[in-house]
């Protein structure tokens, strides 16, 4: 008796970077962090460093379209995907 053929799927890693830099909302908005929240931020107003916390939304089509291909499962987790 022949064996069967399975079709494989095949996984989509995520690109770490991406997923722990965008979240995506419960509504499907793509939001990403600021910048300048790294290092050197002694001299700035501490109503500036507030609104670092922040995040916006990613209004460019095509860099909604790369992050979603960098990272195609963050839909599924809503936050950071689990480890």
């Amino acid at each position: 008796m022949p064996r069967k053929k399975t079709t494989k799927k095949y996984k989509i890693k995520t690109h770490r970077a991406t997923a722990k830099r965008f979240k995506v909302t419960g509504s499907g908005k793509l939001m990403r962090t600021k910048i300048g929240k790294g290092h050197l931020r002694r001299n700035t107003s501490k109503r500036t460093k507030a609104l670092f916390s922040k995040m916006i939304e990613v209004e460019s089509p095509s860099m909604n379209k790369r992050v979603r291909r960098l990272a195609p499962y963050l839909r599924r987790y809503k936050y950071n995907p689990p480890a």
